[in-house]
């Protein structure tokens, strides 16, 4: 089994480096493919309430049959516009969404619970995250963060709490490095997370760069970006349904990019998003 390192959290908690993500899942497939990553040794597993699949996800847990508190577990609300998350009505509707996501996942505790989307013209995340606070302080979720905040939904959040997020989950890969918001990050004790570590496949997998340090280490191109995601100290969740490549993507030990590595990867570089820009985004 790959020994998988661990980033320290802001709060002290120990959170793997490495984990496995399942967007895009379908419910009836999650258990198998959770079950099969658990197996293979992953010990942090992420979804989230839209990607509908955490009754799969929190099943395939238990199939695995390893401890609850061996593994790291994080999903995350849903703060769309098909509610008013203001006052006390918002608040009230994030502890029914936390309640709910417990029981599909099958748990009593989150260890990391995430504002999915930052929704910064409607200002709402300020009102979820005191109900997040609440959560934390209540020991129901080991940590608390963000998903897609830029720096300036992230300034916005630090005038109005002294917790700061432990974990801000962004879109990462070697085409949309991220340097400045990973700075922003390291300045402010906020760990990075990537989501499409792996750039969601082809064109950042089919770069000839990235295949010739991949023939060089004897390892897969996924293998290398993955690597990339470790030594540059960001966590990163790859997904997959296919047993020999969640194996694969676990194996990422037994070797290190070199300075000539790293620099050719940044030459990948492009500037450009996958998904969406998080600043002009708003999910109904």
């Amino acid at each position: 089994m790959s020994t998988i390192p661990s980033i320290t959290l802001n709060n002290g908690l120990a959170m793997p480096q490495l984990g496995f993500g399942v967007w895009q899942v379908p419910d009836e497939e999650a258990s198998a493919a959770v079950r099969t990553a658990v197996e293979a040794g992953y010990r942090s597993i992420d979804t989230a309430t839209i990607y509908e699949n955490e009754v799969g996800t929190g099943l395939g847990i238990r199939q695995a049959g390893v401890p609850r508190e061996e593994l790291f577990l994080t999903t995350k609300l849903w703060n769309s516009g098909k509610r008013d998350w203001s006052g006390q009505a918002g608040r009230d509707a994030v502890l029914r969404e936390f309640d709910a996501s417990l029981d599909k996942l099958g748990t009593d505790y989150l260890d990391l619970y995430l504002i999915h989307w930052p929704r910064p013209m409607h200002g709402s995340f300020a009102n979820i995250w005191q109900a997040f606070e609440e959560l934390l302080a209540g020991g129901r979720t080991r940590a608390i963060g963000v998903s897609n905040f830029g720096q300036a939904e992230l300034t916005q959040l630090f005038e109005t709490t002294s917790v700061v997020p432990a974990v801000n989950q962004v879109e990462l890969h070697p085409h949309f490095p991220q340097q400045e918001l990973r700075a922003f990050h390291a300045q402010h004790g906020i760990a990075t997370e990537a989501w499409s570590p792996l750039g969601q496949g082809k064109e950042l997998l089919g770069e000839p760069a990235l295949a010739k340090i991949a023939a060089k280490h004897g390892r897969t191109v996924a293998q290398v970006v993955l690597r990339w995601h470790l030594q540059i100290g960001v966590i990163a969740i790859p997904k997959s349904v296919t047993p020999s490549r969640i194996r694969e993507n676990l194996d990422v030990a037994g070797f290190e990019l070199d300075a000539e590595d790293l620099a050719a990867i940044a030459e990948t570089a492009t500037g450009r998003r996958l998904g969406p820009d998080p600043t002009g985004f708003d999910w109904n």
